[in-house]
């Protein structure tokens, strides 16, 4: 009797495996086909201007994103300062994945008054660009518009920053692992996407865009600048931490502030951000 009831609790409990391997299996399935729209929720960016309609000093650059006819826009601000020399200084600032060009004209002014030329290259599917994003295609495009920025005559290509903020700090990193930069600003950022994954029920080699940062900047010997808030409940301070202990030139500033609001105090932020370019010579 007693062995009867143990021989059909162990089929009760082999079915209930299997069924948790099914029931997980198809999880796992369901997260690798919504991650794109996770990684990228381009769908809540905010609406893009009409083509043609820019800010003012903007200049719209177009560049052929590989076959197929596939166009990506990048937003062009010149500097505000007078050179010192014959070149300027240049920034790229990458936005996160919620957000346009568009919606970044502020930090893009404030790098202008610096004097620094300012790009803002969009992501592929984002706003008035064609083609759908992805971690490669995404880097793909950075480099193409690094290598059009430093061929122009006012840019000193010895003097480009990148500027990258949420995931826009892990598209800086994968530029900089590619081409020379004179060091990265980077706001709110993780050290991979691939960490996350846990977080949700699934596992890290599902993940199709990981955004490796922490492997990226691996070696990175040029100065970086880290913000985070420590109320951020998106990309944990923890990861601001992480990723400027193993960075050996890095200066990492942790304030009040969540991850939707960053920074809380503007002021004190473009502060700091002056104190960066002023200890690195710019």
């Amino acid at each position: 009797m007693g062995s009867e009831v143990g021989r059909a609790w162990a089929r009760r409990a082999r079915r209930y495996a299997v069924l948790a391997v099914v029931v997980y299996g198809v999880w796992l399935t369901l997260l690798y086909f919504k991650q794109d729209s996770m990684v990228f929720p381009r769908q809540y960016a905010g609406p893009a201007l009409p083509e043609g309609r820019l800010p003012p000093r903007v200049e719209s650059v177009w560049i052929e994103a590989g076959p197929g006819g596939v166009r990506v826009e990048g937003w062009l601000l010149p500097a505000e300062r007078p050179a010192v020399g014959d070149k300027h200084p240049a920034v790229i600032y990458c936005h996160g994945n919620a957000e346009l060009i568009d919606d970044n004209m502020e930090r893009a002014t404030e790098w202008s008054k610096r004097g620094f030329v300012v790009l803002l290259p969009e992501y592929r599917g984002y706003g008035r660009s064609g083609g759908s994003p992805s971690q490669r295609v995404i880097t793909e495009d950075m480099v193409r518009f690094y290598d059009w920025l430093v061929a122009r005559p006012e840019v000193d290509g010895s003097r480009v920053f990148v500027h990258g903020r949420s995931l826009g700090g892990g598209v800086a990193a994968q530029l900089a692992a590619r081409r020379p930069t004179a060091g990265l600003v980077l706001e709110s950022t993780f050290t991979s996407i691939a960490s996350f994954a846990w977080g949700v029920g699934g596992v890290p080699w599902i993940v199709k865009h990981p955004f490796r940062t922490d492997v990226a900047l691996r070696g990175y010997d040029k100065p970086v600048l880290i913000f985070h808030g420590r109320e951020d409940d998106i990309i944990p301070v923890s990861h601001g931490r992480a990723l400027a202990g193993m960075l050996t030139r890095a200066m990492y500033v942790e304030t009040a502030g969540d991850h939707m609001n960053y920074p809380p105090d503007v002021g004190a932020f473009w502060d700091r951000v002056d104190e960066f370019l002023k200890e690195v010579g710019r």
